[in-house]
């Protein structure tokens, strides 16, 4: 039983009651709010999720909304992606950095209008963040926090039941995009979009008092696909190379070593915060890079709350930032970041709380 008082520091999402009733046994704080992260059998979860449909309450996924005339510089200001080209009803992943070109966040960019935005974000105060930037540049924006709150469907039967709530128009979405539009009365907006690989959507609800009745109307749609709760807390993360900024990046990662360059253009202008540190960091090289790590031992062995060591030839090379039990792999795996000089295919050694574990480098994703 589960007994919350909402403060300041700490609410539940509008879905929260829904994953209590379905059974949730284990959370955590995510933007100050409660994420759930277990029902119980976290293997039936994990397969639920590889071969029919997820139900998650991500509403910690909080949005914060860019309104005004200068909304559309701000998040290009925010932002070392190139959104010149972004269109209405499209959504763009988008990692934030700080002035050294450390990445600080990496949300989703919805773009609802040219002068309204929406940046749907991992865990860190991102709202403090842009309206300093706002002020200090003497923007007209309103930067605020709306009433918006994702739900996600995930896996390979997530489309059949979406498509069945709202249509088969949801078939046609492009990946990231999103359109507006209302459940049974109930106003959201449909992205596809999720933090999984194996397909879905994530449904943002726009009235807070609602997150039952809408939580459930997708249950009972999913009946027949055998959807179930689960949340984005599952080995498939890792499996399919998913970032979490903050769990796999520390206080100095630049984008470039957590394979996010791809989403950094240099060419954007020189007011957009960190670009110029993320121009020097490109030039002179960098210094770290992440690889996929295969673990020795047939059982599992998940990490611990701190991060492990990783030598190479009797040297400190980086650390492993997660580690997790492959049910398909059938073997530990994880992330290392490590120095850059150190390269896929190479034997290492994790320092254990139970002692030195070899383990292999492997490019990623690893499925």
């Amino acid at each position: 039983m589960f007994n919350v008082f909402p403060t300041a520091r700490l609410r539940p999402s509008p879905f929260f009651a829904s994953a209590v009733a379905e059974g949730m046994t284990a959370a955590s704080i995510y933007n100050r709010m409660i994420m759930p992260t277990s029902y119980g059998d976290p293997e039936a979860e994990y397969w639920r999720l590889i071969n029919g449909v997820s139900q998650w309450d991500v509403g910690v996924e909080r949005q914060v909304q860019l309104k005004g005339p200068d909304a559309g510089r701000l998040a290009q200001i925010l932002s070392p992606r190139d959104l010149s080209e972004c269109q209405v009803g499209q959504g763009k992943y988008v990692p934030l950095c700080n002035h050294r070109g450390t990445i600080i966040n990496d949300p989703i960019l919805l773009k609802l209008a040219d002068d309204l935005y929406w940046l749907s974000i991992a865990d860190s105060d991102i709202w403090f963040w842009a309206g300093a930037i706002a002020a200090e540049r003497g923007l007209n924006v309103e930067v605020s926090e709306p009433d918006v709150s994702p739900m996600a469907l995930q896996g390979p039967k997530a489309e059949d039941v979406v498509a069945h709530v709202l249509g088969d128009w949801v078939r046609g979405l492009k990946y990231f995009w999103f359109r507006e539009t209302d459940v049974q009365g109930i106003p959201v907006a449909v992205q596809r979009s999720g933090w999984s690989k194996q397909g879905g959507f994530e449904i943002y609800l726009k009235d807070g008092t609602r997150g039952t009745e809408l939580w459930n109307i997708f249950k009972e749609a999913g009946q027949p696909w055998g959807i179930g709760p689960g949340a984005p807390a599952t080995a498939e993360r890792t499996e399919s190379g998913l970032v979490s900024v903050g769990g796999d990046t520390d206080d100095v990662t630049n984008p470039f070593e957590v394979r996010l360059g791809k989403y950094v253009d240099l060419d954007v202008s020189d007011d957009v915060v960190g670009i110029q540190s993320l121009r020097r960091i490109k030039a002179e090289g960098v210094k770290r890079h992440q690889l996929g790590l295969v673990l020795e031992g047939a059982k599992p062995a998940p990490l611990g709350f701190h991060r492990e060591n990783i030598h190479h030839r009797g040297r400190n090379v980086g650390m492993m930032t997660n580690c997790v039990w492959s049910p398909r792999m059938k073997a530990n795996i994880g992330y290392a970041l490590i120095r850059a000089d150190v390269t896929a295919g190479e034997t290492v050694q994790v320092q254990r709380n139970g002692g030195p574990v070899d383990a292999r480098l492997v490019p990623l994703p690893f499925l």
